[in-house]
């Protein structure tokens, strides 16, 4: 429930305060997916920067080196480590043998603590479960398409991922998660879904030249200069963003269930228990709930028609 946002100035067409204001408008229209934390990464001449801190967009400090022409970013809405440690908040470092790499999450894992015993990855006292990407790439040991493939075939749950190289080259990973990216002339835009960057682009007066289509199951490589690669991964759906992952594996420790991670995660959008489980009595399975949670306003409209139906049902 968190928001990717970024802007990739492949034709150094802006002034520093121009991609500076996009980001920071870009990065508030982002609150509507997540305002516990908000965190930026971008490359400078002394190398990979991430920069992050437990506070919404809107009070969010945006300093950007002039040389830095592509940014990653992240707005959080917190379901699993604490906001108040900044180490749980994205963009997150990691470090492979060729250098730094910066990664941002969008969705929920729900195999990290199974993967960092079965597969001996290092404890770490990040809590947040997203960390599992980085540690999974840092095991492979490169930032390649195959390498990318493959932890997006290892993780289960709902995501979305944006990856940084220190030698600029940007990796937009798509599951099940929304994410859409803009052409302005110049430069690229990205974020979790197009009301957020049309909103931007209308508040600044932007116009977007094209949409660039990335599916489910697709690696997009946005490189320096601009240019596009293409790879794809296996995007069979092991379980929902909020599905306890004894749908994949057989684990006995197991601490939350499905309806439980739902209710809670359903909360942050204003739906209590009762909703969730009216839908779930109508028969919703959890990736349809999770979708609708995306769209909060069309659930609310849902949820209160069904609520006027019963009511009518039963006389009261």
């Amino acid at each position: 429930m968190c928001s990717l946002f970024g802007i990739i100035d492949y034709k150094n067409s802006l002034p520093t305060f121009a991609r500076r204001t996009i980001l920071r408008v870009l990065s508030q229209e982002c609150e509507v997916r997540g305002t516990d934390a908000t965190g930026i990464a971008y490359v400078s001449n002394d190398g990979m920067h991430v920069y992050k801190r437990p506070v919404a967009a809107s009070k969010f400090k945006f300093t950007l080196p002039r040389e830095s022409h592509i940014v990653i970013g992240h707005t959080r809405m917190t379901t699993k480590g604490s906001q108040d440690i900044n180490s749980n908040n994205h963009p997150f470092y990691g470090r492979v043998p060729s250098g730094r790499f910066a990664l941002a999450h969008n969705g929920v894992l729900n195999n990290d603590e199974y993967l960092r015993r079965t597969m001996d990855l290092p404890n770490t006292t990040i809590e947040t479960d997203s960390y599992i990407a980085v540690q999974l790439l840092e095991h492979y040991g490169e930032i390649t398409f195959d390498s990318i493939a493959k932890m997006a075939e290892t993780v289960s749950g709902s995501f979305c991922f944006s990856i940084l190289t220190d030698t600029n080259d940007l990796y937009l990973v798509k599951g099940s998660n929304p994410l859409v990216i803009y052409e302005c002339g110049g430069y690229y835009l990205y974020a979790s879904t197009a009301d957020i960057i049309d909103k931007t682009l209308k508040r600044l007066h932007i116009h977007k030249k094209s949409n660039v289509d990335i599916k489910a199951g697709e690696i997009v490589k946005i490189s320096a200069d601009g240019s596009i690669s293409r790879s794809s991964f296996d995007n069979e759906d092991y379980g929902y963003s909020f599905y306890p992952y004894w749908s994949r594996y057989d684990d006995s420790d197991i601490d939350e269930t499905e309806l439980d991670t739902l209710i809670r995660c359903a909360g942050y959008f204003g739906f209590d228990e009762s909703d969730i489980l009216m839908l779930v009595d109508l028969g919703y399975d959890a990736l349809e709930i999770e979708e609708m949670l995306y769209e909060p306003f069309s659930m609310r409209a849902i949820v209160s028609e069904y609520r006027d139906m019963m009511t009518c049902e039963y006389g009261g």
